[in-house]
């Protein structure tokens, strides 16, 4: 398990802006929980979807909903309230968090082997 947790504090700050937002559908306050935690857990670690950890749920079910969350603009919506609030740094995510694969930061790329000419 991670230990990279929203805390209880944050949550309940978290939660009350999902319920109020007309696109989100919290349900289950413990499984959407778990939910956003899998995707700070995607965006922090930059791992590919499918080795999202199980204690988060199927990656796939986890996937569909965060790209509806994006298309209907939560992630920017969230990331905009809660940018005044010191409390909540820790939970937003930003390029500054995201890792990206090294040949995205300018890795040189694998030169092609070509055989020797006679």
């Amino acid at each position: 398990m991670s230990t990279n947790r929203i805390s209880d504090d944050q949550w309940s700050k978290l939660v009350a802006f999902l319920r109020g937002h007309a696109r989100v559908y919290v349900g289950q306050e413990e499984k959407c929980r778990r939910f956003v935690e899998g995707v700070f857990w995607i965006m922090r670690s930059g791992s590919q979807w499918r080795y999202l950890p199980q204690e988060y749920g199927s990656w796939n079910t986890v996937y569909k909903r965060f790209a509806r969350w994006c298309d209907h603009g939560v992630w920017e919506q969230m990331h905009t309230w809660f940018a005044g609030d010191p409390d909540m740094e820790s939970i937003l995510l930003d390029s500054t968090v995201v890792r990206a694969h090294p040949c995205a930061a300018g890795a040189p790329k694998k030169k092609e082997v070509r055989p020797a000419k006679r």
